[in-house]
């Protein structure tokens, strides 16, 4: 099985700890975000999970735990979101000078090919224009240049809670991407990305952006894992995520609103209060990310097993 760590929060930065004690302990307890005393205890041991994929906005944290976890036996790589937005959007991130030299450090670590580049999501409006996004893009692409060979790339999805947080704390809040908007993001983009050997794609977008070179993504992607495994995986496309998403199936184990790099354009937290709450009552000891097992808790066993094909080995 895949194990993503995480859509919901960012575990890299704030809960490797806890991630470790997990892999070693061989096990996970994971809540139901839509009923809370229900919980699925996921396997996490190496014979049964062929890849973590973490999703970080600053993996630094992790950085020390990397060769541990390695040497624990777990296959990996990263999804690293990196924008140019400054700290009215991204509120707790370091300086992006620091993230673009973290972004560096952590592919010498791992090597290019398992670190892939979020410019994610584009927000669009009086300021952050055309002319601003091809500006950051170009700086961006030449200083991460021969240190990642995919960038993935979304637009801004405006859900009721994102569009009330972001007009809360901007002047001017940002819009969704008409089509055009997107087309000409994606000529200017395509043209900065030729110049540094970088592969573009989008992430769930339903527009059609392969005249400029840009595919759809596969976040989760079977040929990634199948080139860091060396084998052939037996698997199929995630029922769980958008109809317009190309990531193959995998196990979430991350939870929501804990995450607290104060992003206003994130889906995945309902207020700050409820972000510092549930960090208050996190335990890295404990087999739930956030808090422990409620007293009225339903455990469900979830069946999971190894996708790897043994007879079908890349060479």
């Amino acid at each position: 099985m895949i194990v993503s760590a995480s859509r919901r929060t960012d575990i890299p930065a704030f809960y490797s700890e806890w991630l470790l004690n997990r892999l070693r302990e061989g096990y996970v307890q994971v809540p139901n975000p839509r009923c809370l005393s229900r919980y699925s205890r996921v396997e996490l041991s190496p014979q049964v999970v062929d890849c973590l994929v973490f999703w970080t906005k600053n993996p630094s944290p992790m950085l020390p735990r990397l060769a541990e976890i390695t040497a624990l036996g777990y296959p990996f790589y990263f999804q690293f979101t990196l924008t140019p937005y400054e700290r009215d959007m991204e509120q707790n991130l370091p300086p992006k000078e620091i993230l673009l030299k973290t972004f560096q450090k952590l592919s010498t670590m791992l090597g290019p090919e398992r670190v892939v580049w979020r410019y994610d999501p584009v927000i669009l409006n009086a300021d952050l224009d055309l002319e601003y996004h091809l500006e950051q893009f170009e700086r961006m692409a030449a200083a991460l240049e021969g240190y990642t060979h995919r960038c993935i790339l979304s637009f801004l999805d405006l859900y009721p809670k994102v569009r009330q947080a972001m007009s809360l704390a901007l002047a001017q809040e940002g819009k969704e991407a008409d089509e055009t908007a997107m087309e000409r993001i994606a000529q200017g983009f395509s043209a900065i990305a030729r110049r540094h050997r970088l592969g573009l794609f989008t992430c769930c977008e339903s527009v059609d952006l392969s005249p400029y070179g840009i595919r759809p993504a596969s976040c989760i992607d079977q040929g990634m894992i199948e080139e860091i495994l060396q084998c052939r995986i037996l698997t199929k496309k995630d029922p769980n995520q958008r109809p317009s998403c190309g990531c193959i199936e995998s196990v979430e184990i991350g939870t929501y609103d804990s995450c607290p790099h104060g992003c206003i354009y994130c889906y995945g937290t309902s207020s700050p209060q409820t972000v510092r709450n549930n960090r208050a009552d996190h335990d890295p000891k404990s087999p739930v990310l956030i808090g422990g097992l409620t007293n009225n808790a339903i455990i469900t066993e979830r069946k999971m097993c190894s996708r790897k094909d043994s007879q079908l080995t890349l060479f």
